[in-house]
């Protein structure tokens, strides 16, 4: 039996004897960028079943039919963490979302802090960008990319059962955070470019389910900081650990 070699995110229900059809673009990409012929397995996902191998039963250039026929991973759901950050210049927002995607984030939130520099986003293309990354790493979950909200609004309306793991750019080279309870859902709090303003600070020290931690002796770029964050927190908490 031919390996699988490329695998496809579908927003369709799957199972064994299931036929998915396949949208113009995704047509485009295996029959005309992969040049995958009739009989082609191609693996399939949809962040909400099992990864499925398929095998190409049409193909067209402006659409196709594949057969799913076996299962082979289960659905992997990564733990409850979100990662909420400022959106910064586009290639480097890019990098955040794909690898907290890649990390196992169950979503992402970006928001907008009194210094952020991007006052918008393209939630469309940042979604994108997540189910690609899920494709490329073998994930089985795509985590939802939230549209731009406020900081300081999320926080009125925050669940106070969801704890904030807050990277604090202020406290570079302060000594670990205290311990933090293990299990239980989370959140990663990453600031702007510009670092948080003296009053977010306040607020968020203030808040008893938000921990200030630092990062280490050296301030991070905002994109380093999401993956170091991830990194320690998942090792710690996580299904690293």
């Amino acid at each position: 039996m031919v390996q699988a070699k490329i695998r496809l995110y579908v927003d369709h229900p799957l199972s064994e004897g299931q036929s998915i059809p396949l949208d113009r673009d995704q047509a485009h990409y295996l029959f005309g960028v992969m040049r995958l012929p009739v009989g082609a397995p191609v693996l399939l996902f949809n962040g909400r079943d099992s990864e499925y191998r398929a095998d190409v039963a049409e193909a067209g250039k402006k659409g196709g039919v594949l057969t799913c026929v076996e299962r082979t991973r289960p659905l992997q759901v990564p733990p409850d963490l979100w990662l909420l950050f400022a959106p910064i210049k586009k290639a480097r927002t890019d990098f955040i979302v794909e690898k907290a995607a890649e990390m196992g984030a169950a979503r992402i939130l970006p928001v907008q802090t009194e210094f952020t520099n991007s006052d918008r986003i393209r939630q469309d293309r940042l979604q994108a960008h997540a189910v690609e990354a899920a494709e490329q790493c073998g994930g089985t979950y795509v985590p939802e990319v939230a549209e731009l909200a406020r900081l300081d609004r999320l926080l009125a309306d925050w669940d106070a059962e969801r704890q904030i793991m807050f990277c604090d750019e202020a406290l570079a080279g302060a000594a670990a955070a205290p311990g933090m309870a293990t299990g239980g859902k989370w959140a990663i709090l990453i600031g702007p470019e510009g670092g948080f303003s003296e009053a977010e600070r306040a607020r968020l020290h203030a808040l008893p389910f938000a921990h200030p931690v630092s990062l280490g002796p050296r301030i991070l770029r905002a994109d380093t900081a999401a993956v170091a964050a991830m990194t320690v927190w998942q090792q710690r908490f996580g299904d690293w650990a």
